[in-house]
């Protein structure tokens, strides 16, 4: 009797778990898209990192069996660009004689995404700001290595947001 009881509230509360609508904000299994990804625009003095932010996309977007991105327009369904407007690192705090001991990443960027047939846009953020802050050591190579470390923070970070945001748009449109 007991074994039965047992049995039954756990099809009661797998029942209840499968139907509350939950989804995976990572997963999309809608139908197959293929996005031209553009490099992004850097306005920055920071060298290479449109292509780092480029990479960190991608990656976040091959979690997609149903999501391709590709570098040419042909046969691409979507097209995805950004643009990097400005990167700064303003200090936050200071110790002893006024040495800077902290300072934040502060990134800006803002970005699109268009549907090639219909030219209707499927997601724009005209401006959008990612913050890191970071501790600032006695060597240069730490502070670069701290500085680094902060800013790869905010690339996957962002690039994750951009993703659930896209498949978000993606589950909605027909």
């Amino acid at each position: 009797m007991k074994t039965v009881r047992h049995f039954f509230a756990i099809l009661v509360m797998a029942a209840m778990v499968s139907a509350c609508g939950y989804h995976n904000p990572n997963v999309y299994n809608g139908p197959s898209k293929t996005i031209y990804m553009t490099e992004w625009k850097n306005r920055t003095s920071e060298l290479g990192l449109d292509s780092e932010i480029y990479r960190s996309l991608t990656k976040w977007f091959q979690k997609s069996g149903s999501i391709a991105t590709v570098r040419t327009k042909e046969g691409a369904d979507l097209i995805f660009a950004g643009e990097i407007i400005s990167l700064e690192l303003p200090s936050l705090a200071y110790g002893e004689n006024s040495i800077t001991t902290q300072v934040k990443v502060i990134l800006r960027v803002r970005y699109i995404l268009k549907d090639f047939a219909t030219k209707k846009i499927v997601l724009e953020v005209p401006s959008e700001t990612w913050t890191k802050e970071f501790l600032v050591g006695d060597s240069s190579s730490s502070n670069s290595s701290n500085e680094k470390e902060a800013l790869d923070t905010i690339i996957d970070d962002m690039s994750k947001r951009i993703y659930q945001r896209t498949i978000t748009k993606l589950r909605t449109v027909p």
